[in-house]
């Protein structure tokens, strides 16, 4: 029970921050999602660093790994899972899978996003 209390806190923070940076007003030229883009960059860097952490030192409780890598940087983005993902994979030396996971992934995701829509548009 508390593991899963302390992947929520972290997540209701990670999500707080995303969206405090949503509200950052920028200028998007070309359309560009830049805010989306920035949040998702810092939120594989930042579950990077912790994942480096944990495996050089051992010693950190597995408890604050979780608070910090699924709760705040999941809660901030759930790209940064995927990415993560996806280097493990590539540094387990299975490359290809990782491909096949990038692909099916990100095709998959928006083909679903557009199939949602249009069972909500035909209800409607």
């Amino acid at each position: 029970m508390l593991k899963c209390l302390l992947v929520g806190i972290g997540g209701m923070i990670g999500s707080i921050c995303r969206y405090l940076i949503s509200l950052i007003p920028v200028r998007e030229p070309f359309l560009f999602p830049v805010k989306i883009l920035f949040i998702n960059l810092t939120g594989c860097f930042v579950v990077g660093m912790f994942t480096a952490l944990a495996e050089k030192n051992p010693i950190i409780d597995s408890r604050i790994i979780l608070f910090l890598k699924i709760g705040i940087c999941g809660g901030f983005t759930a790209f940064s899972a995927f990415a993560l993902e996806t280097a493990e994979l590539m540094k387990n030396g299975h490359a290809g899978m990782a491909i096949l996971y990038i692909i099916v992934s990100v095709l998959a995701g928006v083909l679903v996003i557009f199939g949602a829509d249009r069972i909500i548009t035909s209800i409607s």
